[in-house]
C-alpha cells in the first residue's frame, strides 16, 4: 500500500515561548506539508499571556491552527509560583493529550512547561521526540529539566556531535539519536530579513551609529542574583556613547519580573534605549543582522548569532557548558568585566576576525532532517526502551 494511502501519523507539537516557536516553526511547516504526517499543535505558557506579548497570535498569523491551549502560567515568578504552574500544566496537558490522541509528542528544549508536557505524555504512554537534548547550561535549572526530558523521550534530535554523545551517555540507544544541527539556523536561511530602514520602521526606533541587542534572563540556579546582575549590566551599558540599545524582555522564569521593571526604568531614563516584550522571529533576526553585537545570556547568542558573523558578549554562568564559536566573548556579571567585553566587541581587531567564524551548530537543514525521520520511522516499538550501557573503558 502506498504511504500516502495510510492513515497519517499524528504529531503533536508543544510550544510555550516565542524563542522555542521560532526554532520549531519550520519543523511544524514540514509536518503540515507532509503526505504521511498530520500536525497537532498545543500552545501554552507565555504564548497565552498578554504580559509576555500574547504570542499565540503570531503563531496563528503564520497560518497554524492551535488545536489546544493549555493555560498554566500563574502571575508569579517565585519558586512556589513556578512549581504550581508546572502542576497546572500537567493537568492541562493530560486533558489535551487525551482529547487529541496523537501518535507522537514532539517537544524542544528544557523549560518547565515542556517538562510538564513530557511528563504527561510519558504517563499517557506516548512516544516522545525531543529536540536539542544533550546540551549543558550549568547556571540554570534548565540543565536538569533537559536531561530529564531526554530520559522520558524515545527519539532524539541533537545539534552537535558532542551533544549526541551525551544523550547516548545518558543511556539512549545510538540508533535513536540523530545529529541534525541547530534549528535556529533554518530561520536565518528561510526568512527574508528586513532592511535597516524597514527594521527602524518596524521597531519605531532610529538606529544609532552603533547598536546592541540585549537579552538577559534570570540565572535560575542562583538565589536572588538576577537584579544585582542586571544592575551591573545596565551600569556598563549606560557608559556607552552613540549606541542604540534594543532590549528583548526576559522569559517567565523565577525572579524574571524584577528584570522587567529594571529594563523599563532604564529605558525611561535613556532615550537611546527601547524595550520590546516580544520582537518575533523576523524582527529579532533582522536586529541581529543590523546591530554591532548581541549582549546578555540567551542561548541565541551562542547558537544563532555566529551564523551572522556577529559578536556576542555572554554574561555569567547561565550558558556555561554550551559549545561556543570564536565570536563569543565570555565575561563575569560585573560592570567592569562587561565594559571590557564591550570594548573588545567593538574593537577593530575583534571585528576583523568575525568573517571567518564558523558556527558549531552547523549550516542549516535540521528541520527537513527531523521531518524525514518522522516520516520514515515506525512509532510502534518505541515505548519500551533498553538502557544503553557505554562500553567498559
Amino acid at each position: 500500500m502506498s504511504l500516502t494511502l495510510m492513515q497519517p501519523k499524528r504529531i503533536c507539537v508543544v510550544t510555550g515561548t516565542r524563542a522555542e516557536y521560532g526554532l520549531l516553526r519550520w519543523v511544524m511547516e514540514g509536518i503540515r506539508q507532509s503526505p504521511v504526517l498530520e500536525l497537532q499543535l498545543i500552545a501554552t505558557g507565555m504564548h497565552l499571556s498578554p504580559e509576555f506579548g500574547l504570542t499565540v497570535e503570531a503563531i496563528e498569523a503564520d497560518g497554524f491552527q492551535v488545536d489546544r491551549k493549555v493555560e498554566m502560567l500563574l502571575s508569579s515568578d517565585t519558586a512556589v509560583g513556578v512549581t504550581k504552574s508546572m502542576g497546572l500544566g500537567m493537568i492541562g496537558f493530560a486533558d489535551a493529550l487525551a482529547q487529541l490522541q496523537p501518535d507522537l509528542l514532539l517537544v524542544l528544549g528544557d523549560r518547565y512547561e515542556i517538562f510538564a508536557a513530557a511528563a504527561a505524555g510519558m504517563i499517557a504512554r506516548l512516544p516522545i521526540a525531543h529536540l536539542h537534548g544533550g546540551e549543558t547550561t550549568e547556571g540554570a535549572f534548565d540543565e536538569a529539566i533537559r536531561h530529564s526530558i531526554t530520559k522520558m523521550s524515545h527519539l532524539h534530535f541533537v545539534a552537535a556531535e558532542e551533544y549526541r554523545q551525551r544523550v547516548i551517555q545518558l543511556g539512549e540507544q545510538p540508533e535513536r539519536v540523530f545529529l541534525v544541527g541547530g534549528l535556529g539556523i533554518d530561520n536565518i536561511l528561510r526568512l527574508k530579513l528586513l532592511t535597516r530602514e524597514a527594521l527602524e520602521t518596524a521597531l519605531d526606533f532610529k538606529l544609532a551609529p552603533r547598536n546592541l541587542l540585549i537579552t538577559f534572563h534570570p540565572v535560575t540556579l542562583e538565589h536572588n542574583t538576577s537584579a544585582a546582575q542586571m544592575d551591573e549590566l545596565l551600569a556598563a551599558l549606560a557608559e556607552l556613547d552613540d549606541t542604540g540599545l534594543i532590549f528583548t524582555m526576559p522569559n517567565a522564569d523565577t525572579e524574571g519580573r524584577v528584570l522587567f521593571r529594571q529594563i523599563q526604568d532604564f529605558c525611561v531614563r535613556h532615550p537611546n534605549a527601547r524595550a520590546y516584550t516580544s520582537l518575533g522571529q523576523l524582527r529579532y533576526l533582522s536586529c541581529i543582522q543590523h546591530v554591532d553585537g548581541v549582549v546578555g545570556n540567551s542561548s541565541s547568542g551562542l547558537a544563532e548569532v555566529p551564523s551572522f558573523r556577529k559578536g556576542t558578549v555572554n554574561i555569567g554562568d547561565r550558558q556555561r557548558g554550551r559549545l561556543r564559536a570564536e565570536s563569543v566573548i565570555d565575561c563575569a556579571p560585573e560592570r567592569a568585566a562587561i565594559g571590557n567585553a564591550l570594548a573588545r566587541l567593538f574593537s577593530n581587531s575583534f571585528q576583523a576576525q568575525l568573517p571567518g567564524v564558523q558556527n558549531p551548530y552547523g549550516n542549516g537543514g535540521a528541520s527537513e532532517a527531523i521531518v524525514k525521520v518522522l516520516e520514515q520511522r515506525s512509532f510502534g516499538s518505541l515505548l519500551k526502551k533498553q538502557f544503553y550501557d557505554l562500553p567498559a573503558q
